[in-house]
């Protein structure tokens, strides 16, 4: 059974950085991309970034460019979203996903984790 966990949520002011986790398991990931994604209150679930299997490439939406770096340790099956100068409007529900290749829809996502609270405080 895959099972994928989202850690690192919580509470921040506007302008500071949280690094949110991802930890997948229950089966391999092998040659899988994995992404985030975003849900505010009342909206679509968002495309965040996109990574590789073999990390040499990424992928982010255009908005987040610049501030939100994703990476990732394929020892450890873990994919990391390190989210910098936070914003009000950043506070979402942030889920991980996987994928036999990158895209931007949520629709080529094969597992799903549960998703972890980020808020922004103003």
């Amino acid at each position: 059974q895959v099972h994928m966990e989202e850690s690192g949520g919580g509470l921040v002011q506007a302008g500071g950085s949280l690094r949110l986790s991802c930890a997948a398991s229950g089966r391999t990931f092998n040659g899988y991309a994995m992404g985030w994604f975003r849900q505010a209150p009342g909206k679509e679930r968002e495309f965040v970034a996109a990574i590789s299997w073999s990390t040499d490439s990424t992928y982010y939406a255009d908005s987040l460019k610049g501030r939100f770096t994703i990476s990732r340790d394929n020892t450890k099956n873990t994919v990391y979203l390190r989210m910098n100068r936070l914003q009000p409007e950043d506070t979402a529900v942030y889920y991980c996903a996987a994928s036999p290749s990158p895209g931007r829809l949520p629709s080529l996502y094969d597992y799903w984790g549960q998703g972890t609270q980020v808020t922004v405080s103003s």
